[in-house]
């Protein structure tokens, strides 16, 4: 039998020490190392037991394949890869008070109608979710409520259920197993209550839904094993200040990765967007200098967001870079390259970034309209509002060419934009654009800079003319 000792574990990482410690060597965080009594060392080797043989099997034979739990929440469908999948486990992960318990009650709502689903919270009681139910317009729904954070009582009601199709845990960090004589919350507890019901859940073969906690660096808090653990991880991002909200798989054995779903945050719940760029852009301006609109690519939908640029000048000695919704490093590259490159100095002044909208943008491929947000805010001169930008910028100035520009061409021209700022020829072969849609090619940050020069110049002329 294993003996029982004290461990110190990281809460953030969960790495096992001998001893207490200020800061954890694996992952960098100060007084994360907490001491957890009772829990089993792990025994060295095997011992003298044999086991028992594998038998293996070929790649070609007869699996059949359980048609997956589409609910009506498509948004939440899309991110998942088409439905729930039987015997699956997902994590989902976000900010205190970002709608998860709201959106997972939406979801088990709408697939109560073919399915037997359980709600279990951990943090609420029975009356605060029915409250919410009777909010959201889900009171008539047959869904089973329960206020539990004991596991083995868990399992022991799962398996003497009939049949159960969807399971809710919110969330892991309440749940606690009585062997354990950690509190709830830490790495053991986590880690062993979340593999306890990944357990039963494939066995019985429903579909597990787990709520965790994020940390302040936005990951969600508890060892990082719980992410390997799970099938798929979405995160549930957005902006209290805005009604935006983002659901994006990080992790799916089933479905596509980086995928998105929109959604807006209503009195009623959360409402799906269907069509996420028209929502995006719909208080843009187009008379404004410093702001651009970029075809991006989430996933695999096409999404048109504006980038807007400040720059002013600055009193201090080393001039602010403040980022919104894109990375710090890959600006600082981006006015680093203008500066060296194309001569554009921002040299004793202030630059600010924001992605309008709270969506956060991760592509490269957002670098040419960044550049361009930064001349026109540095010049003050706007760019033509019927304009649509996107490449990758390479240290020496080059825009490289990026994948799926058709898709985001035809996005851009569905919402009426007819002029585009793209990378230019990649050897013989050249985008296809529909007639009627100015296209202006891009080699190096200076033919951009000249572009937007003589759309300054004919519009000063045709002001003059007036």
């Amino acid at each position: 039998m294993a003996k029982r000792n004290t461990s110190y574990t990281c809460q953030n990482c969960g790495t096992s020490y001998g001893k207490w410690a200020g800061q954890c060597d694996s992952c960098g965080e100060w007084n994360t190392i907490i001491e957890e009594k009772g829990v089993e060392a792990v025994p060295k080797g095997l011992g003298k037991g044999k086991g028992n043989a594998i038998e293996f099997v070929g790649l070609q034979g007869a699996s059949e394949e359980a048609p997956r739990l589409v609910s009506t929440v498509k948004e939440f469908d899309r991110v998942c890869g088409g439905g729930l999948v039987p015997g699956s486990a997902i994590l989902v992960g976000g900010d205190p008070g970002i709608g998860k318990s709201t959106l997972l009650l939406q979801v088990v709502g709408m697939l109560s109608a073919k399915n037997s689903c359980i709600y279990v919270s951990g943090e609420e009681s029975v009356d605060q979710i029915r409250m919410r139910a009777r909010r959201l317009g889900l009171e008539e729904k047959d869904v089973s409520l329960a206020a539990a954070t004991s596991v083995r009582d868990l399992i022991t009601t799962l398996e003497k259920s009939s049949k159960v199709g969807v399971v809710v845990i919110d969330s892991i960090q309440t749940m606690f197993i009585d062997s354990l004589d950690s509190a709830p919350g830490t790495v053991a507890q986590v880690r062993t209550s979340a593999q306890e019901l990944i357990r039963i859940a494939k066995r019985r073969g429903f579909s597990l839904l787990i709520v965790g906690h994020v940390t302040k660096e936005g990951t969600i808090a508890g060892p990082r094993v719980l992410e390997h653990m799970v099938d798929t991880v979405l995160y549930f991002e957005g902006d209290r200040g805005h009604q935006f909200r983002i659901l994006r798989a990080i992790k799916n054995r089933f479905g596509p990765t980086d995928e998105i779903g929109v959604f807006e945050m209503t009195e009623t719940g959360l409402m799906e967007v269907e069509n996420p760029s028209a929502l995006f852009l719909a208080q843009r301006r187009g008379d404004i200098s410093g702001a651009t609109v970029f075809a991006g690519i989430e996933g695999s939908r096409p999404v048109l967001v504006e980038i807007q640029a400040l720059v002013a000048p600055s009193s201090l000695g080393t001039p602010r870079r403040a980022v919104v919704g894109w990375d710090t490093g890959r600006l600082s590259m981006v006015l680093a390259v203008l500066e060296a490159r194309c001569g554009i100095s921002f040299a004793g002044k202030d630059v600010y970034l924001n992605v309008a909208g709270g969506l956060r943008v991760s592509e490269p491929a957002a670098d040419l309209a960044v550049a361009a947000a930064l001349i026109s805010a540095l010049n003050d001169e706007p760019l033509p509002s019927d304009s649509v930008v996107f490449g990758e910028v390479g240290l020496s100035g080059e825009v490289r060419p990026v994948g799926q520009a058709d898709l985001r061409l035809k996005e851009a021209q569905k919402l009426g934009f007819s002029r585009c700022y793209t990378p230019g020829q990649e050897g013989k072969k050249k985008q296809q654009i529909d007639i009627g849609f100015q296209s202006n090619a891009i080699e190096h940050l200076r033919g951009l800079i000249d572009l937007l020069s003589d759309n300054t110049d004919q519009s000063s002329k045709r002001l003059g003319a007036v």
